[in-house]
């Protein structure tokens, strides 16, 4: 019998993989803004990426952004109902997708300009993923774990109610689920720079607009796969903070679109 890869637990307790996930996760979350794809070409050297690599695709959100950028674009993700939700909302025909880990792409060595993990460098074990970056890079190429910060800048009543439902999710998530994330993002470029694998690294600073309301807020909550597992799970929307973050979102939010600004943080490493 086969060896359970590390991730594959984490992917059954995260929510991931329930097929109920992904349609939500897809019209929720954020794309990558334009300036950030600058960003990486810019400190890559190269205007257009002959091939870009995203690990821990999901739905394809952070790997179609790069469709009209590059001339090949591979997104690599271990749950099959995040791939196969990806697969649908994907018409590049210079976009594909694989069903693998970060450590285990199968690609050939030294072929991509750059590598990214969006959202996702937290639920890999970091040195057998950077060593498998370091791999598929060529030289000069560099590798970008980005995060954007929970929650959006939109309303400041909004956003206590929605950092209470995220320490209460982080709490609940390792009381009753039993597990963290393999890499916290703190720790995510001293994690580089101490893997000896890249010959700089820094962090550099972004921020999108999006537009949401009330809907969404609480849509963008349900994203959190471990939120749903809590709640299957028998927890109650007060216990979690969800009902408050509702009853906020409708009374400060409602119906209307309204601006939001996401900021995100991009560790890069040159090869």
């Amino acid at each position: 019998m086969p060896v359970e890869h590390y991730s594959e637990q984490l992917i059954r307790r995260s929510g991931f993989a329930d097929a109920r996930f992904p349609a939500g996760y897809d019209a929720n979350r954020p794309s990558p803004p334009v300036a950030l794809l600058d960003l990486l070409c810019l400190e890559a050297q190269i205007e257009r990426p002959g091939l870009v690599v995203d690990l821990g695709s999901g739905t394809g959100l952070s790997t179609r952004a790069w469709a009209d950028r590059a001339d090949q674009v591979v997104g690599v993700e271990p749950s099959e109902q995040m791939r196969l939700r990806a697969e649908d909302a994907t018409e590049a025909t210079n976009v594909r997708y694989v069903q693998a880990f970060a450590d285990q792409t199968g690609l050939p060595g030294a072929s991509a300009d750059i590598v990214t993990c969006s959202q996702s460098f937290h639920w890999m074990e970091p040195g057998p993923t950077l060593a498998e970056v370091a791999r598929i890079l060529r030289t000069g190429g560099i590798f970008a774990a980005y995060d954007y910060d929970w929650p959006p800048v939109v309303h400041w009543e909004v956003e206590a109610a929605f950092e209470e439902l995220l320490v209460r999710v982080g709490d609940s998530r390792k009381d009753r689920l039993g597990y963290v994330s393999l890499a916290e993002k703190e720790g995510h470029l001293e994690r580089m720079r101490a893997s000896g694998l890249f010959r700089f690294t820094r962090e550099a600073l972004v921020h999108s607009r999006e537009t949401g309301n009330a809907e969404r807020i609480v849509g963008l909550a349900f994203s959190l796969g471990p939120l749903n597992v809590l709640l299957e799970g028998g927890m109650t929307e007060d216990e979690l903070g969800l009902a408050q973050l509702r009853e906020v979102a409708a009374k400060t939010l409602g119906e209307s679109e309204t601006n939001w600004f996401l900021c995100y943080r991009i560790r890069l490493g040159v090869k």
